[in-house]
C-alpha cells in the first residue's frame, strides 16, 4: 500500500510538472478547428463592432487587434468587472473564496480596441447599426455578439434574485455573490438538515453540469461532515434526462440512487413560497407542491432582450421557443440573413455549446471567419460543436466530459478514462482551467 501511495504521489507530481502545458492544450486537441492564420496582420479601414465584454467579447477583440492593421476595432459593454464563472459551482459549495473568480475587464482589453462603457439596447442589421443605452447609434461594417444571457429568474413565480441567501434558497448562477449566499444557505442545511431540492431549468443553460455538480458535492460534503444520514436529497429534471451526452447520462443515473439521491423525471420548477420553503413544479399530471428545507433554484435562460427581440434571433424552430437565442450557421457561427454578422458564447443559437470550453473553440472560427468575409472570401472554418465539463462528483474526483455535435466523446488526454472517476479532473478544476481561462481571454490559445 505503501508503494502504490508514492507511485500515485509521484504520478501526481509528474502531471503537476506539465499543467502548465496540460492547461493550453485542454480542448485544442478537439476542439473542432479548421483555421488557417493570416502570415500577417490584414490591413483594412473596416469598423468591426463586439457586443458584449464577456470571455468570448474580450477573446474576440484581443485576436481582431493582433490580426488587423487599420481596423477600427469597437466594443460595447458597461461590465467593468469580469467573472470566472466556471469557478462558481466551487464558490457555492464553500471550496473558493468569492475573490478567486474576480477580476477586472481592463486587464485584458486591447489598447488599440475602443471600449465603450455602455450596453446595447437595440439592433439594427438591416441598417448595421447597434444603439446603446444612452441612445447612441453606432455604425458597424462587422458585428460581432457576444452578449451572454439572462438567466430568468421571473419565469420561476415568486422568484427574485434578493431571496438568494434566504429561506433555504441558494442559486449558483450569474455572480459570485449568489454562489457565496448560496454556500451559506448550503453550510446551513447541511447542520440542520432536513430536505435538500435541486433542480435545473429547462432548455438551454449556461453550464448544464453545474446543477449536478452542486448537488454531487453538497451530498459528498454531508458524508465528510458525518450528515448524510440527515439528510434528503431529491434531483428533480425538467426532462427524462440528466445529462445531454449518453454515456454521462447513464452514469448519473446510475450514480444518483446509488448515492441516495432520489429523482424526479419531468419536474419542471414554475413557483416557489419562500416563506413556506415551498416549491411548485409542473409535471405531466398537473402541478406538485414540495416542502423543503433547502432548494437550488436553476431558472430557464434566454437571450437578453435586445437580441431576443431583434431580427438577429431565431425568428422560428427551437431556438426560437427556447430562449430566442441568435441564429448562427451552427458551423462557421454567420448569421444566415446578414453573412457580416457572426455570433459566439451563450447567446448563439446552437444544440449545445453554453461553456467556456465552446467559447475557447468558437472564438477562433468567429474571427477567422469574419477575416475571411473581410477579404471577399467564404468562411471555411467550422465549429464541431466541441464542449467541455469537469463533470465533479465529490472533492477530489470528477470525470473530464468533452463531446461533439454528434454527442461523441472527443477526449484531448489519452490517459484519462473519460467513462471514470479520476483525480485528474479535480486538479483540472481546482487548479488549472482559471489559468488557461486567462490566455484564453487574451486571445492565447
Amino acid at each position: 500500500m505503501k508503494d502504490r501511495n508514492l507511485d500515485l504521489q509521484s504520478g501526481r507530481r509528474q502531471f503537476l510538472k506539465a499543467a502548465g502545458l496540460g492547461s493550453l492544450a485542454l480542448g485544442a486537441a478537439s476542439s473542432g478547428l479548421v483555421v488557417s492564420r493570416p502570415a500577417q496582420a490584414l490591413s483594412t479601414r473596416a469598423r468591426i463592432v463586439i457586443v458584449g465584454a464577456g470571455a468570448a467579447g474580450i477573446a474576440a477583440a484581443n485576436r481582431f487587434s493582433r490580426e488587423l492593421n487599420g481596423a477600427e476595432i469597437i466594443i460595447i459593454d458597461k461590465r467593468e468587472r469580469h467573472l470566472y464563472q466556471p469557478g462558481l459551482t466551487l464558490v457555492a459549495t464553500g471550496l473558493w473564496k468569492p475573490g478567486k473568480v474576480i477580476d477586472r475587464n481592463d486587464r485584458y482589453m486591447p489598447s488599440n480596441v475602443r471600449w465603450i462603457h455602455d450596453m446595447v439596447s437595440e439592433f439594427d442589421p438591416e441598417a448595421n447599426q447597434v444603439t446603446t443605452g444612452s441612445g447612441e447609434r453606432i455604425d458597424y461594417d462587422f458585428l460581432l455578439v457576444s452578449t451572454g444571457l439572462t438567466v430568468d429568474f421571473d419565469a420561476v413565480e415568486g422568484m427574485s434574485p434578493e431571496l438568494i441567501g434566504q429561506h433555504g434558497i441558494g442559486c449558483v448562477y450569474d455572480n459570485p455573490e449568489h454562489a457565496s449566499r448560496t454556500w451559506t444557505m448550503i453550510d446551513q442545511f447541511l447542520t440542520t438538515g432536513g430536505v435538500g431540492l435541486f433542480t435545473r431549468g429547462p432548455g438551454g443553460i449556461k453550464c448544464a453540469g453545474a446543477p449536478l455538480k452542486v448537488t454531487m458535492l453538497t451530498e459528498d460534503l454531508a458524508r465528510r461532515r458525518g450528515q448524510r444520514d440527515a439528510v434528503s436529497m431529491v434531483y428533480n429534471s425538467p426532462s427524462e434526462g440528466l445529462f445531454s451526452q449518453p454515456d454521462m447520462d447513464q452514469f448519473l443515473k446510475q450514480e444518483f440512487p446509488s448515492r441516495d439521491i432520489a429523482i424526479n423525471w419531468n419536474h419542471r420548477l414554475v413557483g416557489i413560497e419562500p416563506e413556506l420553503k415551498r416549491a411548485t413544479f409542473a409535471t405531466p399530471n398537473g402541478e406538485q407542491r414540495i416542502d423543503y428545507d433547502f432548494i437550488h433554484v436553476v431558472p430557464p435562460m434566454r437571450a437578453p432582450d435586445p437580441l431576443g427581440n431583434s431580427a438577429l434571433a431565431w425568428q422560428d424552430g427551437p431556438f426560437a421557443d427556447d430562449g430566442n437565442w441568435m441564429e448562427v450557421d451552427r458551423a462557421t457561427l454567420q448569421h444566415a440573413r446578414f453573412p457580416n454578422v457572426f455570433g459566439a458564447g451563450d447567446c448563439v443559437g446552437t444544440p449545445i455549446g453554453k461553456t467556456a470550453a465552446s467559447v475557447k473553440a468558437q472564438v477562433p472560427v468567429a474571427v477567422e471567419n469574419m477575416l475571411a468575409i473581410i477579404q471577399g472570401r467564404e468562411p471555411v472554418s467550422q465549429y464541431d460543436g466541441y464542449t467541455s465539463c469537469p463533470l465533479i462528483t465529490g472533492q477530489g474526483r470528477g470525470i473530464l466530459v468533452e463531446f461533439d455535435y454528434a454527442l461523441n466523446m472527443v477526449p484531448s488526454f489519452p490517459f484519462i478514462n473519460p467513462y471514470r472517476e479520476h483525480w485528474v479532473p479535480w486538479v483540472m478544476k481546482d487548479r488549472m482551467l482559471l489559468p488557461a481561462y486567462n490566455a484564453m481571454l487574451r486571445g492565447r490559445i
